[in-house]
């Protein structure tokens, strides 16, 4: 049983890594729109790849852009913050009530 308790446990670091990982992306997206970067830059392109199916659901339910500012990125921000804080807990605790 300790091996599926093991297992849990290595989920529940490699979500909260992959979760702050794309958080961080996000934020490199919100400071790359703020400038005028070239968008055929590799890493500009990859930003907005990597961001833009999520921010564009966000924007479709929560048309909040009020004097030109997207606050997609900041309710995204917020659930990740909500997902780390509530997932990666429970899994924790998961793995360890199972022993």
């Amino acid at each position: 049983m300790f091996v599926v308790n093991n297992f849990i446990g290595a989920i529940a670091q490699l979500v909260d890594f992959l979760l702050m990982a794309y958080m961080w992306i996000i934020i490199g997206r919100a400071v790359i729109s703020w400038v005028n970067a070239d968008p055929r830059n590799p890493i500009v392109h990859f930003l907005y790849e990597a961001t833009e199916p999520l921010l564009s659901r966000i924007r479709r339910l929560l048309p909040m852009s009020m004097g030109g500012i997207d606050f997609s990125p900041l309710i995204l921000i917020m659930v990740i913050m909500f997902l780390q804080s509530f997932l990666v807990p429970t899994l924790k605790q998961l793995s360890k009530g199972m022993g």
